[in-house]
């Protein structure tokens, strides 16, 4: 039942002549988003129209309308993808005409209703092909509520009982499958994508992985701490859970499976590691992008906010790796492990694009101009090597791989944008604000907790874009009204909205991991939460203490800092670490102290802070180093 509602349609893989075609279209499409992007197109709505309509041509031939659909496209996907180009054209043609009518007073034409009820469908079934039934059918919820609303009493009965009232805000404005999402995702993502595409194709992901084995492959438990560096490094280029798993999980689990970890380790610890990639900067993941976006924040400062959570954040799942690796007396790795002098040797080139991200950023250009800038520095870069010097057609794969791993996303925030048009049309996004204010008593506490519960619930199965979307448009509101600051508020949303990727009982990270590892993806998600437990907790932090976004003075940044890894360590301390004459894990008491000194170490006051970090610092010490570690029974 789970795994039918997150089931999407096969993804074929062409040969000959036909592979050769696809490639060339969809590099022509790739570089047609970077023209229009930096040179021509500034109308927000014609950028959106051929951007959409282009993806949904693209998208029904490569993608079949089920798990098991047939090698070739069938008459019925040559059918739609014929309709979205010429939707496409309509649109593109007609423009000027449908940008100077008045929104719900002038009348459609005959025209301009088919083609408009046209990309409605199409991008219902663009959504339910790329991220499944669940999120599809949370669409189509919400338009049922658009329509049919007014006949449900108050307070959330509504006064739109018109089709085309709903269809003239969710296709004929940029409040609907042309907002926001979709902007996003034709401008920052894509290019950065790009960027992440570029920089795998001429080797950038193998230098991250022996970057990380050079580090820790020769420790205890080697190779998982190897899956834990290099799926942070690789999820801040791919910014998909399910995309790091895949990519680098099909090399670390069956590695970690032939040494003896169990499967359900193995999984776990890919899933909780590729999971954190999408709050990794300078990149992170298309949410992060739509979150500056919709909160008119820069996207450095979301970069800057986002930096100390995720250090915080890998430093507990490193340690809790470890603690367990010794636990269990988990092998290093086996065979020759690469020196670090040597990978760097190797693939300094790689820093060059990387360098010149954070530069730009740094100084403070446009994401766009950002992204450009390192997808011309992978070519610069790559270049100065004969090792990592990419090919003139391995250049035109990498635009054409580009064009299809966005097709995904750009269906789960064209749907986004259709839900997000609809709650703005009727108010849903108050009504439902004013629902958790009311059962929280409009006290902050319960009222973030009904927000972080909200948040991953409607994420379970969920693309991330699509779960922080709906969290920022239906719980938003209710941290506004509470007096949280935005940026804050939409950070606390955008963590637990990353997080319900490895969430039980819809995990999709899992379920990518189960495939590779052969284990239940309910067991591998019960752990991965476990693993992953410091992301939890850091929400609550740092709307306690904004130091630890960034916001403050040097010394309050330095202290949160600071007080951000005592406290991942004791949180990991506290869930993994067995002493010499304990039969289990560590006692409950002992526990309850260290998340106490945890919970201290990051206080905004600077006082307790101190003695947080000094107290929770020694005592988590005396546990990792001093006490005697032994297997586990």
């Amino acid at each position: 039942m789970i795994a039918n509602l997150v089931a999407t349609g096969r993804r074929r893989s062409f040969q000959g002549v036909p592979a050769h075609v696809l490639t060339v279209l969809a590099a022509g499409f790739a570089l047609w988003v970077i023209y229009a992007n930096v040179f021509v197109i500034s109308d927000p709505l014609v950028l959106g129209i051929l951007f959409v309509s282009g993806i949904l041509t693209l998208l029904f031939p490569v993608i079949g309308h089920s798990p098991t659909a047939p090698d070739a496209p069938t008459v019925l996907d040559w059918v739609l993808c014929a309709l979205s180009l010429a939707s496409g054209v309509f649109f593109f043609v007609n423009a000027s005409a449908i940008s100077d009518r008045i929104t719900l007073l002038d009348a459609f034409t005959g025209p301009q209703f088919f083609f408009g009820t046209m990309i409605l469908l199409l991008t219902l079934e663009a959504t339910r092909r790329t991220t499944g039934a669940g999120l599809t059918g949370i669409v189509v919820l919400f338009l049922a509520y658009n329509w049919f609303g007014y006949l449900l009493p108050p307070p959330f009965g509504h006064g739109i009982s018109e089709f085309s009232y709903l269809l003239d805000i969710l296709v004929f404005t940029t409040d609907g499958v042309f907002g926001v999402p979709i902007q996003v995702v034709a401008s920052y993502v894509f290019l950065f994508v790009m960027f992440g595409t570029l920089l795998s194709k001429a080797g950038g992901g193998e230098f991250f992985f022996n970057l990380a084995s050079a580090a820790t492959g020769n420790s205890r438990g080697g190779p998982a701490k190897v899956a834990v560096i290099s799926s942070g490094l690789y999820g801040t280029m791919s910014g998909s859970p399910t995309s790091d798993v895949v990519a680098t999980g099909s090399i670390t689990i069956p590695i970690m499976k032939r040494l003896g970890y169990s499967k359900r380790f193995a999984g776990a610890v890919e899933v909780a590691a590729s999971t954190g990639g999408s709050a990794m900067p300078p990149i992170m993941g298309s949410a992060a992008f739509i979150l500056a976006e919709y909160t008119g924040t820069a996207y450095r400062e979301v970069v800057y906010a986002a930096l100390i959570p995720a250090m915080v954040y890998y430093v507990g799942v490193f340690l809790q790796v470890h603690l367990r690796a010794v636990r269990r007396d988990l092998r290093p790795y086996e065979g020759e492990i690469p020196r670090l002098s040597t990978t760097f040797a190797e693939g300094w080139p790689f820093i060059v694009p990387i360098a010149a991200i954070i530069g730009m950023l740094w100084v403070g250009y446009s994401p766009v101009m950002t992204a450009g800038a390192g997808a011309l520095g992978v070519l610069v870069g790559t270049a100065l090597s004969k090792r990592t010097r990419m090919r003139p057609w391995q250049v035109v794969e990498a635009l054409a791989e580009t064009t299809l791993r966005i097709l995904p996303v750009a269906g789960a925030c064209a749907a986004a944008g259709l839900v997000i048009g609809g709650l703005s049309m009727t108010g849903l996004g108050m009504k439902a604000a004013n629902v958790i204010i009311t059962l929280s008593g409009g006290e902050l506490g319960w009222t973030l907790i009904l927000a972080a519960v909200v948040t991953i619930v409607l994420g379970l199965g969920m693309p991330t874009p699509s779960a922080y979307i709906l969290a920022a448009v239906l719980v938003g509101p209710a941290l506004t009204k509470v007096g949280l600051p935005l940026l804050e508020s939409h950070m606390f949303l955008l963590y637990y909205a990353i997080l319900s990727a490895l969430t039980p009982p819809i995990a999709v990270a899992a379920l990518a991991a189960a495939a590779i590892a052969e284990e239940d993806p309910f067991i591998i998600a019960f752990d991965a939460v476990r693993l992953a437990a410091v992301g939890f907790f850091m929400p609550f932090v740092f709307l306690w203490n904004p130091a630890i976004l960034g916001a403050g003075t040097g010394v309050e940044i330095a202290m949160a800092c600071i007080g951000g890894v005592i406290g991942a360590t004791a949180i990991a301390v506290s869930f993994e670490w067995l002493g010499k004459g304990h039969t289990g894990l560590i006692r409950w008491p002992l526990r309850a102290v260290l998340l106490v000194g945890a919970a201290a170490a990051v206080a905004p006051n600077m006082m307790v802070a101190a003695l947080g970090i000094l107290g929770t610092g020694a005592l988590s010490w005396f546990l990792l180093v001093r006490a005697p570690h032994v297997k586990a029974p």
